[in-house]
């Protein structure tokens, strides 16, 4: 096979349509019965609001490619036009499908469990009074109705906010003949409001704010006739464009740039799906949008929203059961001393089925512990609360040394960690915001410790970030460890950080952008030499995306040579396995479930002497060029098998929560074979890791072995 032959477009998969497929398996975990019911409406709102940031985030690039003349060469050999083009004809279909699932099998099912969605054509009087009376008190006070004339043009709209156009009669108190107007409603209001029991069918009794608005609408029109309201939305380009060679300060220019995030250009319109053609096409002409630009739902304008009801309706009966988290060795002992455990072994936790307390002990211990001397971290998404921002804070009070390196470019957490940094600076933290030019994505901390025999460094390396939110949702490994040679190189990556010097003599990580995309080439091509001298060869990687084509075209090569390949990739794979001559050697499959699967971890077989990564990283062009993120050996072989079993074998055996990739782009859920007992890696997880076992999505007919 040569070079040449792997340059053809049809061995890639275009990224923009593989994230629409990712999208396309959220929503069949909404369809999927075996699932509680609130848990399928919770991922139902989550496939409407990762379809809002594909539209934000990747329409938003293409459509500016377009306006800007470019035309990208892409592995796949799509233009920008034409990923636009299937974008829109699969986005429309899954959108049909959401709205479909929502009105004939959610609403329907949850009204069965006592969980009722009222529209306003079936309210009672008593009802109908109690929203009239909640109409006058809560919302009219709040809303601004504005109508379009000469004096009064198009109003500012938000970038996702629920806006209603508005089809008048008559004239206003001024004699002028008005025939439509524009009404806002605020992000403040609630868009799910419950019913008093008392007047309900249940204390479970929800309706949709739009469903008010409409039924009162008219009392914001005196003296006029309203002949028609209707629901709209527009999703605008937030992608941010800060131009960091021309700046002088970061952090000034990124609070300049977020209050223009909410105006960027249109590039979806959603509206009422009886909304008249005339005030579509005006909406339409008004955000200069084509017509494949706007989606018609029979429904609220953001499913999204409606994710407040899985968390208001008192129902335990119909949400995942109630899962505890295992206490890793860190916690042991009422005395415990995270230091001395440490030296004496690293220690490896699994988030979220161990619980993320043993990282905010670990600096809260380094915080107190008058021996510690430096805290060294790095920043990308925390929280805006986190309790780790005050135990910083307080360690550099005590008169640490402490030093936080801050990604303030984190999509859509630039507010949140642009408040932290005002308030870290305040207690005398040194901060950075990182590498101009590259997003500094590595989960590292480092602790200084005077210890007995000397100065001693202990590090925590990770997959994902110092969240405690994420980390009770997320799926990430973390590792703790003392030992000098991986220590020693968290320090100098820490030194090119801050002090942008060059860095040499890394013996233990591999950072990108620099040495980690140069050493995985090399990996797998020892790989593929191992196959081709016919001693064993087999690589595994799990990744949330694999995009980078020369990485690809490197994976296609081993596999020619007899390489066994086993890829779990949650979202994005532009790589088509079981291609006969090229790829039959290479599964690719997708795991999902309770929580979002998050690690990155790289293994090799080596002819015996495997190597194991976990890594920040996934396999995508942004991280091994344009971000500073670093992979970390597993050097116990204990941990390194903990997790060849918890990272790979359970999730290569899944047969419930599994899809797998075929070579024409499409997902196959897998189903269990007769006379197999069916496994999700998830739930097999809780079971070992949960402190009693508790809380999986399923019911097992039998408890799977990780042997």
């Amino acid at each position: 096979m040569t070079l040449q032959r792997l340059n053809q477009f049809e061995y890639f998969i275009n990224r923009e349509l593989s994230l629409l497929a990712f999208n396309q398996r959220v929503l069949e975990l909404a369809m999927d019965e075996q699932l509680p019911l609130l848990e399928r409406l919770r991922f139902l709102c989550i496939s409407s609001s990762n379809l809002d940031e594909f539209f934000e985030v990747r329409v938003g690039s293409l459509k500016q490619q377009i306006a800007l003349g470019l035309h990208p060469s892409s592995p796949d050999g799509m233009s920008p036009g034409q990923v636009l083009n299937e974008i829109s004809v699969r986005s429309h279909a899954l959108v049909e499908a959401q709205y479909s699932l929502l009105n004939t099998v959610l609403i329907p099912a949850l009204k069965r469990e006592q969980v009722y969605f009222l529209r306003r054509t079936h309210w009672n009087e008593a009802q109908r009074t109690w929203l009239s009376d909640y109409f006058d008190r809560e919302l009219l006070p709040l809303l601004s109705p504005l109508g379009l004339d000469p004096a009064h043009p198009f109003p500012n709209v938000i970038n996702k906010s629920l806006n209603f156009i508005i089809q008048l009669h008559g004239t206003d108190a001024f004699g002028r003949e008005l025939n439509a107007a524009i009404v806002q409603a605020p992000r403040v209001l609630p868009r799910i409001i419950r019913l008093p029991a008392d007047i309900a069918p249940s204390s479970d009794s929800f309706v949709f704010l739009s469903s008010v608005m409409h039924a009162f609408i008219n009392r914001l029109f005196p003296g006029m006739d309203v002949e028609g309201c209707y629901q709209f939305r527009v999703t605008r380009n937030s992608n941010m464009y800060v131009d960091e060679e021309e700046i002088d300060d970061l952090l000034k220019a990124m609070k300049g740039e977020l209050a223009h995030r909410n105006y960027g250009a249109a590039v979806r319109l959603e509206v009422a799906e009886h909304c008249p053609l005339e005030s579509i096409d005006f909406l339409r002409s008004h955000f200069s949008l084509a017509e494949r630009e706007v989606y018609r739902v029979d429904g609220p304008v953001n499913l999204n929203r409606l994710m407040q009801v899985v968390d208001l309706a008192d129902r335990p009966d119909l949400r995942f059961r109630a899962f505890k988290q295992g206490l890793p060795l860190l916690r042991e002992g009422a005395h415990r001393n995270m230091f001395a455990r440490i030296r004496r072994r690293d220690v490896l936790v699994h988030q979220p089925y161990q619980s993320f307390a043993p990282m905010l002990d670990f600096l809260d211990q380094a915080a107190r512990d008058s021996k510690v001397l430096a805290i060294k971290l790095t920043l990308y998404r925390t929280g805006k609360n986190s309790p780790l921002i005050d135990i910083l804070m307080r360690a550099a009070r005590a008169g640490k040394e402490v030093t936080v390196v801050v990604e303030l470019r984190a999509r859509f957490d630039e507010e949140a960690n642009i408040d932290l940094t005002s308030r870290l600076q305040q207690a005398n933290v040194h901060v950075l915001y990182g590498v101009v030019g590259y997003k500094t994505h590595a989960k590292m901390c480092l602790v200084v410790r005077r210890d007995e025999d000397g100065l001693r460094r202990y590090a925590q390396l990770g997959t994902g970030n110092y969240h405690a939110g994420t980390a009770r949702a997320y799926t990430d490994f973390s590792l703790f460890t003392a030992h000098p040679g991986m220590t020693e190189d968290v320090h100098r990556v820490f030194h090119m950080l801050t002090g942008l010097g060059r860095l040499h003599g890394l013996r233990y990580l591999l950072e990108s952008p620099f040495s980690l995309h140069g050493a995985l080439m090399i990996k797998i091509e020892r790989e593929t030499g191992h196959a081709r001298a016919g001693r064993p060869a087999h690589i595994m990687a799990r990744l949330n995306a694999l995009i980078e084509p020369e990485l690809i075209e490197n994976l296609y090569r081993a596999s020619c040579a007899g390489v066994q390949i086993d890829l779990i990739i949650r979202g994005i794979c532009c790589l088509r396995p079981g291609i006969p001559g090229v790829s039959e050697n290479i599964r690719v499959r997708s795991v999902m479930g309770r929580f979002l699967e998050h690690p990155r971890v790289y293994y090799f077989l080596n002819n015996g002497e495997e190597s194991l990564y976990c890594a920040s990283a996934d396999w995508m062009p942004r991280n091994f060029f344009r971000r500073v993120e670093v992979a970390f050996p597993i050097l116990d072989p204990e941990l390194r098998q903990r997790i060849r079993e918890e990272a790979f074998a359970l999730y290569l055996q899944d047969n419930i929560l599994s899809w797998q990739l075929s070579a024409d782009g499409s997902y196959q859920r897998n189903h269990c074979a007769d006379g197999e007992l069916p496994l999700s890696a998830q739930d097999a997880l809780m079971q070992r890791l949960g402190e009693d076992g508790s809380g999986g999505m399923l019911q097992l007919s039998a408890s799977p072995t990780m042997h």
